[in-house]
């Protein structure tokens, strides 16, 4: 049994082009958003499009080098305890400096990043770096950080979790993992032996968004 669907881009002349060639590059550029969409729909050629489809390339191919350029950075949250008043966690924010870009959101580069899986790559590093600059705060104070739901997918979490924490010398219920509640509604067998496992090496979970 095979089942087909479509998707389909439309560019209209003489108003999105004059010629054949640039009529092309109008529809495709539709059919890419009709796609990143959801696919099974379709979508007229606006202007614009074509400056989002650079942007995204752009995203997409700086990604692979942030790390390697050394542009990726964290910045910390408190999260104060309303009993004590007191830092009680800080939460770990990824950030991303493009060099011609500038500044880019995190709500733009981390779903490309997903989208390509090279978030697993930059999860790993989130991990590494916020366990490192968390052993030098107090005793008291935990890091947490966000976790993709794509960064489950991969067999080697809790091992680079553990590996985090031997090379920082953090202790472990000082680290608390970020997960949304969409990961538990997706392959739930996997999902939670991978939060079980997390959970014996001391870790903390918590529910996000």
């Amino acid at each position: 049994q095979i089942l087909i669907g479509a998707s389909v881009g439309i560019a209209m002349a003489p108003v999105d082009g004059a010629d054949a060639g640039t009529l092309l590059k109008c529809a495709d550029l539709a059919l890419y958003r009709a796609k990143n969409e959801g696919r099974g729909a379709y979508r007229f050629f606006k202007r614009g499009m074509d400056h989002a489809l650079k942007r995204r390339w752009n995203i997409e191919t700086g990604l692979k080098l942030a790390m390697v350029r050394d542009e990726l950075s964290l910045v910390y949250q408190p999260l104060i305890g309303v009993e004590n008043n007191k830092i009680m966690c800080m939460e770990a924010l990824l950030r991303w400096k493009h060099p011609d870009l500038g500044m880019v959101r995190p709500d733009e580069f981390i779903p490309i990043a997903e989208e390509t899986g090279l978030i697993v790559s930059i999860g790993e590093w989130v991990i590494r770096e916020a366990c490192r600059t968390a052993a030098s705060w107090p005793e008291d104070v935990r890091i947490a950080v966000n976790l993709s739901a794509v960064q489950f997918r991969g067999r080697d979490l809790v091992e680079k979790v553990a590996d985090a924490l031997s090379a920082s010398g953090l202790r472990a219920e000082r680290l608390e993992l970020e997960i949304t509640e969409s990961l538990l509604l997706a392959d739930n067998d996997a999902v939670l032996k991978t939060l079980h496992a997390l959970r014996e090496l001391g870790v903390r979970i918590s529910m996000d968004d």
